[in-house]
């Protein structure tokens, strides 16, 4: 009966389906699994497309705001989401599905640009949809057993999945949180072959390790207790902060200051105690080769989180030859709570990521060193996340996390339950 009807009916029918179902009607007859499969035109896959709720590709830039110049495969785009939609409601999901993963990642990447920090009206939906779908899966960060050991790339996907999205209920628990502080702290992460920062020694982002750096930043901004119960945890680390923010009509390819440097800028880091520190450091192996955790599950274990605001100028830029539209950008700025100051240089990294890269101290005198990663696209909100450390590398010297974030850029109005960040943070 459906197979009588004009086609321009059928289609539009069609269209009001979910893919899934359109597959199973194409096993009905030869009439319409030509109509769907052996059609040339892909006007009833973008179609499709178009009616699930994620942002149309047309309008998507990269990470690096790169606008998206090649013909768009619908029926393939579809096809994965449509997979990879299955796999992730599936809810024996467990994050081996590496396709499902690069998927997740590669819709949080690729969407439209907010217009200013203020733009409430065109956030992502392509962002809004995996927020909501990581919601469903009880823990997409499931530590492996030994039958199913984690390949490396399945371990980087899952840890920025993990940072793009924020804090879940799994990282409330004080067991999480002295993971994350183990791996911050252990000075055996900061080496020469990795710039003493979140890298590996390619120069490529190291996502275990920004997620840890993420994980113990973020405890100090949201009021959560251990076991309290939350829907998602909106704050300026989260995931409906990672958009790129790019000024309408703006090149970033003709701007010097394409990653947005230049203007007012806070600045916060932890530390702990140097001498629990070393005792950490320290300490025996075990046969994992893992450090004694026992100082950061002791109840007197104190780590202050601090903040200061600077002023940022963009002073000169350099050629990079590897990325010829992302010259290199230098840097200088002014605390404006001291008499600090601060040298850095902005510049991509291999894997095609935003690198900030600064040395800091009193009156030009530097003494710390940090370098850090801007999550998200160019110029978003989330901020740049890192670690610090001294200009002098020395064995014992102190290391901790930092957080830079442009000022006055925080998001109201988002449309999900959230909680609200301390007060003194903010």
């Amino acid at each position: 009966m459906l197979a009588s009807l004009p086609l321009e009916i059928i289609e539009e029918i069609l269209l009001n389906l979910d893919p899934l179902d359109v597959a199973h009607l194409s096993e009905c007859c030869n009439l319409l699994r030509s109509l769907v499969y052996d059609t040339k035109d892909q006007a009833l896959w973008r179609g499709l497309y178009l009616q699930q709720p994620l942002d149309d590709p047309r309008k998507c830039v990269s990470q690096e705001g790169v606008p998206n110049d090649e013909e768009i495969n619908w029926k393939e785009a579809l096809q994965r989401f449509v997979r990879a939609r299955t796999v992730l409601y599936n809810t024996a999901f467990l994050p081996r599905d590496l396709t499902a993963l690069r998927v997740l990642l590669d819709l949080a990447t690729h969407v439209p640009p907010l217009s200013s920090p203020e733009d409430v009206d065109n956030l992502s939906r392509n962002v809004a949809w995996v927020a909501a779908t990581l919601g469903r899966v009880d823990d997409f960060h499931v530590l492996l057993d030994d039958e199913h050991p984690a390949s490396e790339e399945e371990i980087q996907l899952r840890a920025r999945v993990h940072t793009y999205y924020g804090l879940r209920g799994s990282d409330l628990r004080r067991t999480a949180r002295v993971r994350s502080r183990a791996y911050v702290y252990d000075m055996r992460n900061y080496r020469a072959d990795n710039h003493y920062g979140p890298l590996d020694s390619r120069g490529h982002v190291n996502w275990v390790h920004v997620q840890a750096l993420h994980h113990v930043v973020s405890m100090h901004l949201v009021d959560l207790k251990e076991h309290e119960m939350f829907d998602f945890a909106i704050f300026p680390m989260s995931i409906f902060f990672i958009q790129p923010v790019i000024s309408p009509g703006m090149d970033l390819d003709q701007e010097e200051d394409w990653a947005g440097v230049a203007g007012p800028w806070r600045v916060s880091f932890c530390f702990c105690d140097h001498r629990e520190l070393l005792k950490y450091n320290e300490s025996d192996v075990d046969e994992n080769g893992n450090l004694d955790t026992s100082v950061f599950e002791s109840p007197d274990f104190g780590e202050v989180f601090r903040s200061m605001n600077v002023m940022l100028r963009v002073i000169g830029t350099r050629p990079d030859p590897d990325h010829p539209k992302r010259p290199i950008i230098d840097f200088a700025g002014a605390m404006l709570d001291n008499t600090s100051t601060m040298r850095g240089e902005v510049r991509m990294t291999p894997d095609n990521q935003v690198q900030w890269h600064f040395v800091s101290g009193d009156q030009d005198s530097a003494v710390w060193s940090s370098l850090g990663i801007q999550v998200g696209g160019v110029r978003a909100q989330f901020g740049v996340l890192g670690s610090w450390t001294t200009v002098f590398h020395e064995s014992d010297d102190p290391v901790g996390p930092f957080w830079l974030r442009r000022q006055g850029e925080v998001t109201l109005g988002l449309p999900v339950h959230h909680v609200l960040l301390n007060a003194s943070q903010q």
